[in-house]
């Protein structure tokens, strides 16, 4: 099936959909700035109730609201899902005033790539696909509000939310930021581990014979720990610690936290008892340590049924002048895991493609906000 009419659409609209890409981009988000969060939700809400589309809000007490937002609402055909996430992760003022900068073929900002672009470009792609006539089936924007932290705020209600939306999804479509030329099919699952080591204070003086030194328990379990590192694997990463409590005094106590990226869920399996078996086993007399079980985010395994659909996808890119995407893997976690894990056929970062995510620097490629949205709504109209 051929979508020409709606790629041209697309082209048309792209200054249009860049000018508001800034504007989103300007309203700062980290994720546990709920007043951020929700104006960037009530700004593209305001756009799609221009749009004559349903606005539904999923409202949070502490993480930022939900939105959800339906074209086609009553059309027959199976949904197209799109989800982006409208939370960032730097502190408001990090980026100046104001927090967005073009430069030549670049705009640099606060989730420029990571991942507001990505929703932009939906938003693009919707609105081309409206004025091109389509209505054969629903097309879902879904707004994530936690997505940075895993849905901690919300207690995963936020994440839970989403895939029972798009429970009978044909497709999803997650727009993290995009690497040209690859789909995204698997995906790091992460959790972070809280070990919380008890000794015995004495005065510093008296060291060699009283007390028993936290801090030098959890610089065992540290090294231990530390050695896990395997690329296409588990690896971990031990990232904030804190002990003690003035110089001249032996330390009590230590806590730290150790970041664990893992490929399958046997991985995590593995993980889980050996943490427990860090924590049971004590080198330094005195000392005893327990260490917290949090649920985490899933893996993002790879499943026949992501591949099917990245090869009709595929087809449909071939069909319509579009550069076709390899199989590809990423370290990093995402919504597209828990998607997947929830059984919806999933494609992950398909958004804006730029670099530099989760720093100050993050940029994207001007050109990539009406690639992305190409991508997109070829899918939804040809699938």
């Amino acid at each position: 099936m051929n979508c020409e009419k709606v790629l041209q659409t697309i082209d048309a609209l792209e200054k249009e959909y860049r000018s508001l890409w800034e504007d989103v981009c300007n309203i700062e988000s980290p994720t546990d700035h709920k007043a951020g969060v929700d104006q960037v939700g009530l700004f593209v809400a305001g756009l799609a109730e221009k749009q004559g589309w349903k606005v539904e809000f999923f409202r949070q007490p502490v993480s930022g609201d939900v939105v959800c937002i339906t074209m086609n609402e009553e059309a027959e055909g199976k949904p197209v899902s799109l989800s982006g996430h409208m939370d960032t992760v730097h502190p408001v003022g990090m980026f100046g005033s104001p927090a967005v900068r073009k430069e030549k073929e670049k705009i640099y900002g606060p989730g420029v790539t990571d991942c507001k672009g990505g929703i932009i470009a939906a938003m693009l792609a919707m609105d081309a696909l409206k004025r091109c006539g389509f209505s054969s089936r629903p097309v879902q924007l879904l707004l994530q509000s936690d997505e940075e932290t895993g849905s901690k705020g919300s207690n995963k209600e936020t994440i839970r939310y989403i895939c029972e939306k798009a429970k009978d999804s044909i497709a999803f479509l997650n727009l993290e930021g995009h690497t040209k030329g690859v789909a995204c099919l698997e995906r790091k699952g992460i959790v972070t581990f809280t070990f919380t080591v008890t000794g015995q204070e004495a005065h510093s003086s008296k060291c060699a014979t009283l007390g028993a030194n936290a801090i030098l328990e959890a610089a065992h379990k540290i090294i231990e720990l530390e050695n896990i590192k395997d690329e296409d694997g588990l690896t971990c990463c031990c990232s904030t610690i804190q002990g003690g409590t003035v110089p001249n005094t032996v330390p009590g106590s230590c806590v730290f936290q150790a970041n664990v990226r893992f490929a399958t869920a046997e991985q995590l399996a593995w993980m889980r008892e050996k943490v427990q078996e860090v924590a049971n086993r004590t080198v330094v007399p005195g000392c005893s340590c327990r260490v917290d079980q949090p649920e985490g985010r899933p893996a993002m395994e790879l499943t026949k049924q992501n591949e099917a659909l990245l090869e009709t996808v595929n087809k449909i890119y071939q069909e319509n002048g579009l550069p076709v995407l390899e199989k590809g893997k990423r370290t990093g976690g995402s919504d597209g895991a828990d998607v997947t894990a929830f059984g919806i056929p999933c494609i992950d970062s398909l958004g804006a493609e730029g670099d530099g995510i989760h720093s100050i620097d993050e940029f994207a490629w001007l050109s990539s906000l009406a690639e992305s949205a190409k991508r997109i709504a070829s899918v939804v109209y040809c699938i």
